[in-house]
């Protein structure tokens, strides 16, 4: 298990929103859309029960724009 491991979809949302993402619009299926006005940037978001895979996560943050050490502070 990986420094990105157990994070869940309410957890990775309190964060997003830390960091100035707000909800745009629902996607395919139990996907969202999450939008940052003051980057500019977009993120797809699976609303699944469970934890996040860890190279989802991964992904979801390099869409963001998202150091991986800035997420973890959040703890």
């Amino acid at each position: 298990m990986g420094r990105l491991a157990g994070f869940n979809y309410r957890q990775l949302i309190k964060r997003l929103k830390r960091s100035g993402f707000v909800f745009d619009r629902q996607a395919a299926g139990s996907h969202e859309i999450w939008y940052n006005s003051q980057t500019d940037r977009y993120t797809t978001v699976p609303n699944h029960p469970g934890d996040i895979p860890e190279g989802t996560l991964k992904a979801i943050l390099k869409q963001a724009g998202i150091p991986t050490d800035e997420f973890l502070k959040g703890k």
